[in-house]
């Protein structure tokens, strides 16, 4: 096969399916063995029409602002399941069909729940089922996630672990079209020794031997954490912080005017693409823990302060369980013990070295490059004459 080129499917529903297909495509860059494999990455949902663009616009919006709201639009969309209702489907197959008959994509990946079904029907439509490959990776990694995820159509899925291949075969999927792989992190997440992590300080003007709080506010920037970041900015701490405040100019403002009245320094950034800089320069992360960001930040070894002050969204309820059972975080049930939880951290040292280790052993290694290789086996092989180094184009629409 010549140039085989790969269409990933995504949705910027939060910053986590966005995530996914970029580490993916950067995975291809970096594993992908045989002929040149051009890449592309397609926001099926909101780029299709401009009603389900404001669906999206909805969804980030209760996500930003009306966090315990979720559970509520959890249940609706599992109820209703749009990704099956005609409405949604012929206002989403148009562009979608337009995309896939003008690329003309060997194989489709998809890392939202809603997308795979556009193409499934497509495919159907098409009577090239069997000549198209679709993968679907399941971004959510624990049980009680969406039921969108679940499309018969599918030809392969990739999970997390044994837990989300549970949640997959309740909801009807056949066994054999599932693998566990691990999560699609972007490999440029890894662990770092002291030398990396103090460089990495210093390239945010930070001391480099003091002990970091990154606090994360999502790639939306909001629910929960501006609350949590305002009691622990009232602190007396022996520490410095990082605020992540995402695409929310409105909360980066507020979070440097609060930055100001700290008693200890703290470095506030809008939107960033390098998140790992951010891990890799802290002790511990105050987030929400989506499926992504969390498992990005064990990636990288990072502790996790996990914000349980409202009820986790219901596909990242299993997520918090995995996290406190297997002690790699911390569970914040309140806004105000953020000071005394952090205080304790920075008294018990080994205490916070037992969560570190923790971190250690909830990633499956190499998971992108297993990701990689479980899709690249699903074209025909090219004859080993042929195999050259691999360039990777990666493009946007």
């Amino acid at each position: 096969m010549n140039n085989p080129k790969i269409l990933i499917i995504s949705s910027d529903t939060g910053g986590g399916h966005r995530s996914a297909a970029q580490a993916i495509s950067e995975g291809v860059s970096k594993f992908w063995q045989g002929e040149s494999a051009v890449v592309r990455i397609v926001r099926a949902v909101e780029e299709s029409h401009h009603l389900t663009e404001k669906l999206v616009r909805g969804y980030n919006w209760v996500l930003q602002n009306k966090q315990h709201w979720m559970k509520y639009v959890y249940w609706i969309v599992n109820k209703f399941r749009p990704e099956k209702s005609p409405f949604f489907l012929e206002r989403c197959v148009a562009f979608c069909k337009d995309v896939f008959e003008k690329w003309c994509p060997h194989l489709i990946v998809s890392v939202h729940p809603l997308t795979q079904h556009v193409f499934a029907k497509i495919l159907k439509e098409l009577n090239l089922t069997e000549q198209v490959p679709l993968v679907t990776v399941v971004t959510d990694p624990c049980y009680g996630f969406w039921k969108g995820w679940a499309c018969d159509e599918v030809s392969l899925y990739l999970v997390a672990n044994d837990d989300a291949r549970r949640q997959l075969i309740d909801y009807g999927i056949n066994p054999e079209k599932i693998k566990i792989s691990g999560m699609p992190i972007d490999p440029k997440f890894h662990p770092v020794d002291v030398e990396d992590a103090e460089n990495a300080r210093a390239a945010y003007g930070l001391d480099k031997d003091k002990f970091t709080v990154f606090v994360n506010a999502g790639w939306v920037g909001g629910g929960n954490i501006p609350k949590i970041f305002k009691e622990l900015v009232a602190g007396e701490l022996d520490i410095q912080a990082i605020f992540l405040a995402g695409k929310n100019d409105a909360l980066r403002i507020e979070a440097e005017k609060l930055a100001k009245t700290a008693k200890f320094p703290v470095k506030v950034i809008g939107y960033s693409d390098e998140i790992e800089k951010l891990m890799q320069s802290a002790n511990v992360m105050i987030s929400k823990l989506g499926g992504l960001t969390t498992y990005e930040a064990l990636a990288c070894n990072l502790p996790i302060i996990a914000d349980a002050t409202t009820p986790p969204m219901p596909q990242e309820a299993g997520t918090v369980k995995l996290i406190s059972k297997r002690g790699a975080g911390i569970l914040l049930e309140k806004a105000t013990d953020i000071v005394p939880t952090i205080q304790s951290l920075l008294n018990d040292s080994v205490e916070y070295a037992r969560i570190k280790a923790a971190t250690a052993s909830m990633t499956i290694p190499n998971s992108t490059r297993n990701i990689v290789n479980e899709i690249a086996a699903l074209l025909p092989a090219p004859a080993e004459s042929e195999v050259r180094p691999v360039t990777v184009a990666a493009a946007k629409v």
